[in-house]
């Protein structure tokens, strides 16, 4: 096993862990709304998905803002500096996880019950927390992302399974 393979392999599950902890501390914390009908549930997912939103379009003015200041204006010219590139990546893959995010915060929330929604803000905050530390891990070493990419995906993975659950009750 490489040195980096083994830093992933100790990040990831150390992402997933704090993935885990943050959502079931966050979720007992946060209040619970009052949301008795379906669409009420649904608008209280939709402004707690606005908070992963407003992360991603800082991501993607880190990438206008570098291609306007640097050499890479063009982007057809390849002139990409690693700092861009790294920041075109994170906002890559965290456009498809902010997708299945979305998707799934909206699924649960159409059939969680009340009491439990405020899982759905925890999940929002972490959502936030683990995608910055890919941001931040990537930036000093892409390797360094596992964290942060462990910690989002099994979040999305965990939430859409729990989606299919609740469809299959």
């Amino acid at each position: 096993m490489t040195k980096d393979q083994k830093a992933v392999a100790i990040a990831a599950p150390a992402g997933v862990l704090f993935m885990i902890l943050s959502v079931w501390i966050l979720g007992q914390r946060l209040p619970v709304p009052h949301a008795p009908a379906t669409a009420d549930r649904l608008v209280y997912a939709l402004k707690w998905d606005a908070l992963p939103a407003a992360l991603f379009l800082l991501m993607i003015v880190a990438v206008g803002n570098g291609r306007f200041l640097g050499l890479a204006i063009d982007p057809t010219l390849g002139n990409e500096g690693h700092r861009l590139k790294v920041n075109a990546r994170v906002v890559d893959n965290t456009a498809q996880q902010l997708l299945l995010f979305v998707v799934a915060s909206l699924a649960i929330a159409a059939q969680l019950e009340p009491g439990r929604l405020p899982l759905i803000g925890a999940a929002a905050i972490t959502f936030v927390l683990v995608r910055l530390a890919f941001w931040v891990g990537y930036q000093i070493r892409p390797v360094h992302r596992a964290f942060g990419f462990a910690g989002t995906c099994s979040l999305n993975f965990a939430m859409l399974a729990a989606v299919l659950w609740l469809s299959l009750r």
